[in-house]
């Protein structure tokens, strides 16, 4: 089961800083004070930008002193370069891209992170494989001494597209997923001339990449790791990795969720999971730009919601629930039932909260038989294993 715990009980108060006012207010550089949770959130949204052509591209051999030389000799890109990019307008994607859009006129003004250097950028997008994938990697090098140096290695959550989040369903069918692999082979590769200090992180299904990844590093790369983020990232299909797997990196993993969580619910992870509060309610709290900030922190919240403790119970239910060759072809056709939808985006249908059976439902008729054979009794699995969660939640209200 997840992992979790929560604060000490406390009168709660009226916070209204939020991710943008920590951008505009926090001016120390690097050097005069570390990376926090909140850098990191911020980074790792940063992340949804597509940096073809300006962020300069990752190598793809795997020739340590040929990578070495080429990043001495590439110059690097910082945020101003994309804030003057000439396709300014087609940088951002995913679930918030205007807010993403006013992120990165915050970094390019602010005293901290400015003079980030952005390099390896690296973007994998493929339907027949469902394949979904971009990092970019951030490094700060100190004016005043080398030893404050450090990278940190984003990876890009899902960017609402079918593509990607057939690729998320796929965690839960067959892992590995091709973006897991893809994190942990560019991890090992950018890390060879990188500074020695090394932190990774995601948001969403970047935060899942962040975490295997690290999980799947060579010892002599996760001695460098100070801090391995997972922001409301998605955790891994039960019995895929053991808790023996996470121990290297467990010290220093840092797992944080809003009190409503939903992808973070989804699935299973040992590590220890940190809630935080956010301005907004429901599916709109895995934007991180809502979570709440106090002093150079996030505001911890009391303890998880009771719709996030619901989530996690209902799937897992209805996950054990598929056996192992049921379930894959259980998100075929669901995800046919979702492109019969007729929505813009596989996000239109899976956010749409108590309303996903019946869209689904409804688009299951225009579907083929055999599809619709499959797809229509896991529905009704899952409608069990909801009523089964709301009987147990009015039993322990009790």
């Amino acid at each position: 089961m997840t992992a979790m715990y929560s604060r000490p009980s406390y009168p709660r108060k009226d916070y209204t800083l939020n991710l943008f006012d920590y951008l505009d207010t926090r001016l120390e550089t690097f050097d005069e004070a570390p990376l926090t949770p909140v850098d990191s959130a911020a980074l790792s949204q940063f992340c949804m930008v597509r940096g073809e052509g300006i962020i300069p591209a990752a190598r793809n051999r795997a020739n340590g002193l040929v990578d070495r030389l080429h990043a001495l000799v590439t110059r690097p890109a910082h945020f101003s370069d994309l804030h003057r990019a000439e396709n300014y307008d087609g940088l951002f994607c995913g679930l918030a891209p205007g807010d993403v859009r006013r992120e990165l006129a915050a970094l390019a003004a602010s005293p901290r992170f400015r003079d980030l250097e952005l390099r390896d950028y690296a973007s994998v997008f493929d339907e027949k494989s469902n394949t979904q994938f971009a990092a970019i990697t951030f490094v700060w090098r100190s004016p005043t001494a080398a030893s404050n140096n450090f990278a940190y290695i984003g990876f890009r959550g899902t960017d609402d597209s079918f593509t990607g989040w057939r690729e998320n369903f796929e965690m839960a069918v067959d892992p590995p997923v091709p973006a897991q692999r893809l994190a942990a082979e560019y991890l090992v590769s950018v890390a060879r001339h990188l500074p020695r200090r090394l932190y990774v992180g995601g948001h969403s299904k970047g935060g899942n990449l962040a975490t295997y990844a690290a999980l799947r590093a060579p010892e002599e790369v996760r001695t460098r790791f100070a801090g391995v983020f997972d922001h409301d990232g998605p955790g891994f299909k039960q019995g895929f990795l053991s808790e023996r797997d996470f121990e290297p990196v467990l010290g220093v993993t840092h797992r944080m969720v809003p009190e409503e969580s939903v992808v973070g619910m989804l699935m299973e992870t040992p590590v220890p999971t940190r809630v935080v509060r956010s301005s907004a309610h429901g599916l709109d709290q895995h934007n991180v730009f809502t979570w709440e900030v106090e002093g150079e922190d996030f505001a911890d919240a009391e303890r998880l919601g009771s719709s996030a403790v619901f989530t996690h119970e209902v799937m897992s239910e209805w996950l054990a629930s598929l056996g192992e060759e049921e379930l894959p072809r259980v998100v075929d056709a669901l995800f046919k039932a979702i492109e019969a939808s007729g929505a813009r985006s596989a996000g239109e249908v899976i956010f749409s909260g108590q309303n996903a059976p019946a869209l689904l439902g409804e688009a299951a008729r225009n579907i083929d038989q055999e599809s619709r054979d499959v797809l229509l009794p896991a529905l009704k699995k899952l409608a069990a294993a909801v009523a089964r969660a709301g009987v147990r939640g009015i039993t322990g209200r009790l």
